[in-house]
């Protein structure tokens, strides 16, 4: 795991533990607020029921079986079973497993792997099942658009799916930051369409998950930033030669990630986008 994945890692932990949410993703806010309307967390929470009712409307009619990658706690799959469909999940994490098995009442699969894991065992299997449609929602930043397109076209049936949605990079030239390991766009097309993939319909909702950056930004300016003044004075207090040490080994790179992390609305305005993008292989 890279240093990029394990800072987005801890902002994803610090984004449950201040929407006390069982949601991973970013939410949908619609409408979306206007810049004097108070963001509150309660405001936050339904934006995400509406995020998953709205990825989910782009599920085609034709399918029964799905793969959800990167299930997380299992909010898409209890909604997909719902409506009937047959669901497994796959995630590299043991604690999401017991979540994701609590939330779906034991009524989908659960697969301890990695995606490039679960292919690589899959190629193994005597009679291996396909699938009619493969969900990525915010879990393609883990993996590489060749790994992503390649896997999905040996266990999406012909005719079947796959339905991201995600945060992607629109300038490829941006390689160094907290979103610096989602997907490059034009990489992600180049290899869905080499391995045989057509876009069915995209749609860009980056304007509706702005307020959730600016939510958390105002929170860890509010909260974060000030707890970590007070914790690293009383370290200053009560034992100064540690709290040199860490200034002199820790202290700049503290620095950057407070900047970076109160600038995180900017820099997606200017290097990202959030996509939900609907391919079918043909």
């Amino acid at each position: 795991m890279n240093n990029v994945t394990r800072y987005q890692n801890a902002a994803l932990q610090y984004y449950l533990d201040l929407t006390g949410s069982s949601y991973l993703h970013y939410g949908y806010w619609n409408p979306i607020p206007a810049p004097t309307d108070d963001l509150t967390v309660t405001k936050l929470r339904a934006a995400q029921e509406a995020y998953a009712t709205h990825l989910l409307s782009f599920l085609p009619t034709d399918i029964h079986t799905v793969l959800d990658v990167g299930c997380g706690n299992g909010g898409n799959a209890i909604t997909m079973l719902e409506r009937g469909l047959q669901v497994e999940g796959v995630a590299p994490d043991p604690l999401q497993k017991a979540n994701f098995l609590e939330k779906t009442n034991h009524r989908a699969v659960f697969h301890v792997n990695t995606f490039e894991e679960f292919v690589q065992n899959y190629q193994k299997l005597a009679a291996p099942p396909t699938y009619d449609l493969l969900l990525f929602s915010e879990s393609s930043q883990y993996m590489s658009p060749e790994s992503i397109a390649e896997g999905a076209s040996q266990i999406v049936k012909s005719g079947g799916y796959l339905l991201l949605s995600d945060m992607l990079r629109k300038d490829p030239e941006y390689r160094e930051g907290m979103f610096s390991n989602c997907l490059v766009n034009a990489d992600l097309h180049r290899e869905m369409e080499k391995n045989g993939f057509k876009l069915v319909t995209t749609d860009d909702i980056s304007a509706h998950i702005v307020p959730t950056l600016d939510i958390c930004v105002q929170s860890f300016q509010t909260f974060g930033v000030s707890t970590m003044k007070y914790i690293a004075n009383l370290i200053a207090i009560a034992v100064p030669p540690i709290y040199a040490v860490l200034r002199y080994f820790l202290g700049n790179l503290f620095k950057k990630l407070i900047t970076e992390g109160l600038q995180a609305s900017n820099l997606f305005h200017k290097h990202l986008c959030y996509e939900i993008q609907l391919w079918q292989k043909v």
